[in-house]
């Protein structure tokens, strides 16, 4: 491993050192100029660009293709113009079309995934540091999505960030435009500095066509802020104080059977306040999570748990700062094990954040306390990560948590328990000239609490690295880790522990320009061999994409061949009454995939996948079909099947899902979601309406029923309602 690294180092040393002067020169390419306007001037948001002041602003035009042809002049022109006042930023998008009855923007909700829709995106960075930035979107129906990119190597907008802000579209015979105002107290950026990092992207979906303004290349794309443009020209511009209060009230009901009905009201704070022009600190005081989507349920056909994404507002706010160690499956902080025990809420009494950077370090810090609730003690958690960004696209950084468990019931308080861990990212996009490669590196332990002291930290501790080559045709990583013994974080995610892993994978998508209608095809190798610590041979997977086909207009599919051999220590009751017995099992099987355009008004998804299976043989189907019979309104089925033949027995399951949504406007939306599987035969219903006010002013109502299948009749096992106003107020 050792030698691995120093391999690497050696081998981009050279490209790392040429990363600054190279990005300079890519980024002075494109530039455009922000209008300041005159005192007296306003634009009118209606997402028509008819204010006189648009005509005075600079066009940023000259975009290209990135697909379905790199580099190639786009079919439909794109100009943007920008423009500021002392508290605002204005974006103003005229998107050309040559077929007006063809663009698409079917759906409203915040946030939404646009993979089915024409859609107009942009990035700021406002520190013009290349790593970070905001992300905003809009469709034709002027959908609001936003969110925060961090650039480690791999491109990605994490959602969970809200801002304060507002967009318009319109249509016409030229086409669509759009307008957005981002009011300056919803970003953090330095007063000081007159130029930021800006760029857009274009999708005309019924074509599958993306258009870039900067950074065109496959390789590059507008979430990599690193090849943005420049926004020059601002000046006299203001945050404010920086400080936004939010309070809310709600008022919650709660009928559990066999207990008493309850119906309380309940009312918090949180308090933000910018520190810094890039350091945030917030405040929670009786924290509600009321309006959280519930987790979707799953079948578990595996010997480990499911890992199940955050969905709670508090934890998700600057959610990046604290990643650590990015697609190496280690998680010495999971925010689920805060104020949750198995899908069951305890009680937030007060949280404390501070996130954002300072100079070349990003920070993060977090205190929460949980209150007593049914014998359960009070626990306090910490959380702190530092992260020291060096060269154009590197860090090395480091993570604590700790866990505190109070004394309850004449029960003295058990040792605190404690994590740290540092991780190493190397990152350039100059390797080769245009290529981006990347190594990331980890080591993380934790304190025993039982045993005491530091003996026996190899067990206690994850290791490990990964060089990841993510470029277009060709794909390649190569990662290797290894988890102790007593691997267990008080405050992580662990699924499996004791073993060493190495795992390559090599992609090719060849672009073929003699298959019409195919964007490109895709091929791969897959493999995993996993052992314990003492070399004894565990799982060992190999899989074989051997024809995935991408077609221009959105539809795919692609057929897999897995080779698995699975070493059982231990019986494996993988269903009530089927019990799996200790041995070697070899299992070979087929999957086969196809997925139609999002964009159609009738979707689906077809997943099937057979062959043999531990002592037998098992077939498991998912089907997913969506409707978008009008804009706004979205319908989706789900089955997942399970027929599985062993030796020791056959059982089936199956699990359906009914999503529903009705999105009148941008600012108003209904959704609905209905599960039901046979493993718990157990039902749940979620309903949501989230109603903006005004940007930063949202009112809620949940709605949520469980029932239980009991021989020819249904039980009701908890239900309940709630409803909750908050309201932002910045300074």
């Amino acid at each position: 491993m050792r030698g691995l690294l120093v391999l690497f180092v050696l081998v981009c040393a050279v490209g790392w050192a040429q990363v600054p002067l190279q990005a300079q020169d890519a980024n002075a390419a494109r530039s455009v100029r922000a209008l300041p306007l005159a005192p007296d001037e306003r634009i009118a948001l209606d997402g028509r660009l008819d204010e006189a002041a648009w005509t005075r602003a600079a066009v940023a035009g000259g975009f290209l293709q990135q697909e379905p042809v790199e580099g190639q002049q786009p079919t439909e022109r794109t100009e943007v113009r920008v423009a500021f006042d002392a508290d605002n930023l204005y974006i103003g998008a005229t998107l050309h079309d040559s077929d007006p009855d063809g663009i698409l923007g079917h759906q409203r909700q915040r946030d939404h995934d646009l993979t089915s829709d024409d859609r107009f995106m942009l990035i700021l960075d406002t520190f013009l540091d290349g790593r970070t930035a905001y992300f905003f979107e809009t469709n034709p129906a002027g959908l609001m999505g936003d969110g925060l990119v961090r650039n480690t190597g791999y491109a990605g907008v994490n959602k969970a960030w809200d801002g304060v802000w507002e967009a318009r579209a319109a249509r016409g015979p030229f086409g669509w435009s759009a307008e957005i105002r981002i009011p300056f107290r919803t970003l953090n950026f330095d007063e000081s500095a007159d130029a930021w990092g800006i760029n857009f992207q274009r999708t005309v979906r019924r074509k599958n066509e993306e258009l870039v303004w900067s950074g065109y290349r496959r390789n590059q794309g507008l979430l990599r802020p690193i090849h943005a443009g420049r926004l020059t020209g601002l000046q006299d511009v203001t945050q404010g104080l920086g400080l936004e209060v939010v309070p809310y009230g709600a008022a919650v009901w709660r009928d559990v059977a066999g207990e008493p009905t309850e119906t309380t009201p309940d009312a918090g704070i949180d308090v933000n306040y910018s520190v810094t022009p890039n350091l945030r600190a917030a405040v929670t005081v009786n924290t509600d999570f009321a309006e959280a989507e519930v987790d979707r349920r799953r079948v578990n056909l595996t010997r480990f748990p499911l890992f199940y994404p955050e969905q709670r507002d508090f934890f998700l706010e600057s959610a990046s700062i604290f990643e650590f160690a990015p697609l190496n499956a280690v998680n010495p902080y999971f925010s689920r094990r805060i104020g949750l025990d198995e899908g069951r809420v305890i009680p937030i009494e007060y949280g404390a954040r501070l996130a954002g950077q300072a100079g070349a370090y990003d920070l993060g810090f977090l205190q929460v306390r949980t209150g007593p609730v049914d014998g359960r003690p009070a626990e306090q958690f910490t959380v702190g990560r530092v992260k020291r960004n060096f060269l154009a696209q590197s860090s090395i950084g480091f993570i604590y948590t700790r866990r505190s468990t109070a004394a309850s019931g004449g029960v003295p308080a058990p040792v605190d328990r404690h994590t740290a861990g540092v991780d190493l990212d190397l990152f350039t996009s100059t390797f080769l000239g245009d290529k981006n490669l990347q190594m990331q590196a980890f080591y993380v332990v934790h304190t025993d609490p039982e045993r005491g002291g530091i003996d026996g930290a190899a067990d206690r501790s994850s290791r490990g690295f990964r060089i990841n080559y993510p470029n277009d045709v060709w794909r390649a990583h190569l990662s290797y880790r290894e988890f102790g013994e007593a691997w267990d974080p008080a405050v992580g995610f662990v699924q499996r522990r004791g073993f060493r892993r190495a795992n390559p994978v090599v992609r090719y998508a060849p672009r073929p320009d003699w298959f019409d209608g195919v964007r490109n095809l895709e091929f791969g190798v897959y493999h995993e061999h996993l052992s314990d610590l003492h070399n004894r041979l565990l799982t060992r997977e190999t899989g074989l994409e051997l024809l995935g086909v991408v077609y221009d207009s959105g539809d795919r599919f692609d057929l897999r061949r897995n080779f698995r051999f699975e070493l059982l220590e231990e019986p494996f009751h993988i269903n009530p009454g089927v019990v799996l017995p200790v041995g070697r099992y070899r299992f070979d099987a087929w999957e086969l995939n196809a997925e139609s355009a999002a964009h159609r008004r009738l979707s689906a998804r077809a997943s099937v996948n057979f062959g043999e299976f531990w002592s037998g043989q098992r077939t498991a189907v998912e089907l997913a079909f969506t409707a978008r019979p009008l804009a706004g309104v979205t319908a989706t089925t789900e089955w997942e099947h399970e027929d599985v033949d062993l030796f020791q027995g056959r059982f089936e399951t199956n699990l359906i899902r009914l999503l529903g949504s009705w999105h009148a406007s941008p600012w108003v939306a209904f959704d609905g979601n209905l599960q039901y599987d046979t493993v718990t035969a157990v039902s749940g219903l979620y309903l949501r309406l989230r109603w903006i006010l005004r940007p930063g002013r949202d009112f809620y109502f949940v709605y949520t029923e469980n029932w239980r299948s009991t021989d020819d009749r249904w039980e009701t096992l908890s239900r309940g309602a709630t409803t909750k106003l908050n309201y932002t107020h910045r300074f």
